[in-house]
């Protein structure tokens, strides 16, 4: 018999820097070629040391990311750090490459790793959508 595991209630986005603008007109494009709808009217936040409390798991794209994260948990929070491509096989201890100063094809490349790890994740707590 299987486990159940405990509902996905909330997802967020925060950043550690560059936070309040709206979304790259690069990623935009790059999720509408996956027939994705960008949320252009969607601003960052800064993360946040109480978003520790508030969350079980925050991931960081990239190993600078992770460290900064680790930097702002305080000593005793819940949430566990992790790389997202830590969830994604083959791909664990991994960064997602920043595309912002790159070609718009990095872009495409991060966008295909974010989904890599994502369903990584997905797998890990056995959501079957």
């Amino acid at each position: 018999m299987r486990a159940r595991l405990p509902e996905v209630k909330q997802v967020a986005s925060a950043g550690t820097s560059a936070v309040g603008g709206p979304i790259d007109a690069r990623a935009a494009a790059a999720l509408e070629r996956q027939g994705l709808k960008p949320l252009r009217k969607f601003r960052s936040r800064p993360f946040d040391a109480s978003d520790f409390e508030r969350f079980d798991l925050v991931l960081a794209m990239d190993r600078y990311n992770l460290s900064e994260l680790e930097s702002l948990r305080p000593e005793g929070a819940r949430a566990r750090v992790q790389l997202l491509l830590d969830y994604a096989p083959g791909l664990q201890g991994q960064d997602v490459p920043d595309p912002y100063y790159g070609p718009a094809a990095g872009f495409d490349r991060a966008l295909a790793l974010i989904e890599q790890g994502i369903a990584g994740l997905r797998a890990s707590i056995g959501d079957r959508n």
